[in-house]
């Protein structure tokens, strides 16, 4: 194969490298939310063994909402990661079938459909999170308002 067979495949290839770059950055987005979840979590359990009588309850809320965001990011995280190992596979595939001359068309389409089907629902998780993430701002945002003088 000579190079000129060659720059065809790296330009068809260069759609999913650059997907593989967004995800990455999807991933380090989703990494640092989780990091933030496990400090506030940390925080709270700290929270929960000074507490006494009601606020042990606002507490323990928190600290279940937190629960649920993290199960969130976990699964987002991981189907995004999912998604990048099929792109990876994709752009490998790619190179395999130009260099060995096989015809890969089922393949590529079915590893481009699972990398998307991925990502979507890693969007989705991470959509959950943030839901949930209100869910824990109404709760804080309720304490707050308790502890106002009339």
């Amino acid at each position: 194969m000579s190079l000129r067979e060659i720059a065809p495949v790296l330009q068809i290839a260069l759609g999913p490298v650059i997907l593989i770059s967004g995800i990455g950055l999807l991933l380090l987005s989703m990494t640092n939310r989780l990091g933030r979840l496990i400090d506030r979590a940390r925080l709270l359990s700290e929270e929960r063994h000074r507490a006494t009588g009601p606020e042990v309850e606002k507490v323990e809320a928190q600290i279940a909402v937190l629960s649920a965001r993290s199960v969130d990011m976990r699964r987002a995280i991981v189907l995004a990661v999912v998604s990048l190992l099929f792109a990876a596979v994709l752009v490998i595939t790619l190179f395999l079938a130009a260099v060995l001359r096989w015809e890969a068309v089922v393949l590529v389409v079915v590893l481009f459909a699972c990398c998307m089907l991925s990502l979507i629902a890693s969007l989705v998780s991470f959509l959950q999170d943030v839901n949930h993430s209100l869910t824990a701002i109404r709760l804080e945002l309720g304490e707050r308002r308790e502890d106002r003088p009339a």
